[in-house]
């Protein structure tokens, strides 16, 4: 069986779904061992199926079905989550976690438009884009960021978003039952 971790985009903020409700619904689709990481739709579970992109589609169709909106799923292994921490350009943000965001894309930007993102960057903002994650290091706050607002359609990509301290927990959880 292999551990991986679904992070789906709007739960807890757009949409309310109870994370028990969550978990019913996955074990419902032959998904073990199902955790879950505060109210904003972070997953952990084991499956014996390997195909992502299948696993990805059986999700949202499980919470449309359920639901009445189709929400982006991606879904990363603990080995990918952990080689997107590791990859952090601004270490130094991870005291202030809060601050410091990863935007995991649904799949590397064919035409990323970093320089309308640079155009939109706030002095005190950095960012980075490495493959299917978009780091933004954002001190007054994502709430305030234009650029933040912008990262899909500048990239080109749907994504869904976590701070620093979310990604770090959710490795935990995901190592555990690795």
């Amino acid at each position: 069986m292999q551990t991986y971790i679904a992070l789906i985009r709007g739960l807890g903020g757009d949409y309310t779904f109870p994370m028990k409700e969550l978990v019913a619904l996955l074990e419902e689709l032959g998904l073990e061992d199902v955790q879950t990481y505060i109210q904003s739709g972070n997953a952990v579970f084991r499956s014996k199926r390997t195909a992502v992109p299948r696993l990805e589609q059986r999700i949202t169709a499980a919470i449309e079905e359920r639901c009445g909106f189709a929400p982006r799923v991606i879904i990363l292994t603990p080995k990918e989550l952990a080689a997107a921490i590791a990859a952090n350009p601004f270490p130094e943000a991870e005291a202030a976690p809060k601050s410091l965001h990863l935007t995991f894309l649904a799949e590397v930007p064919a035409r990323p438009d970093l320089d309308a993102l640079e155009r939109l960057r706030k002095p005190s903002e950095r960012f980075a884009l490495k493959g299917r994650v978009f780091y933004l290091h954002a001190p007054e706050g994502v709430g305030r960021s234009k650029l933040f607002a912008r990262i899909e359609r500048s990239l080109g990509v749907q994504g869904t978003a976590r701070n620093w301290r979310s990604v770090c927990n959710i490795l935990v959880l995901a190592e555990q039952k690795a």
